[in-house]
């Protein structure tokens, strides 16, 4: 039924103008509409993404959000390291870590945090 409907994500955030900066200068996405002082509203690829102001934002504890970028992910973390992201390490069954990149089972993925504590990563092979 909704298979072939493009979905939206929703990043909880409680300071969106930090959001704001951290979303558009540090990881290049543009506003798309429906900007205001609850909403900004971000076009990456053909995703859409919500990132709005709530009392519930910095309670997840799951990633929220990941880029598919093929092969680009050790470039993308080091390009993002460059501008100040901190990248997440964790220890994982079967994965081992290749500077900031956990590598294993034909993936390759960085874990990162925005503002909020929200849990960003990029993924590839």
């Amino acid at each position: 039924m909704l298979g072939q409907i493009d979905a939206i994500a929703n990043i909880a955030v409680k300071d969106l103008a930090v959001a704001r900066r951290f979303y558009e200068d540090t990881l290049g996405l543009r506003p798309s509409g429906g900007q205001d002082d609850e909403v900004a509203v971000y076009c990456s690829g053909q995703t859409r993404l919500f990132v709005y102001r709530s009392d519930f934002a910095q309670t997840n504890q799951a990633t929220a959000l990941s880029w598919a970028v093929g092969p680009r992910v050790d470039e993308l973390a080091r390009a993002l390291k460059a501008k100040g992201v901190a990248f997440e390490h964790y220890t994982m069954p079967g994965m081992t870590l290749e500077e900031d990149v956990h590598v294993g089972a034909g993936h390759r993925i960085a874990w990162f945090r925005d503002p909020d504590g929200n849990i960003l990563s990029l993924v590839g092979e």
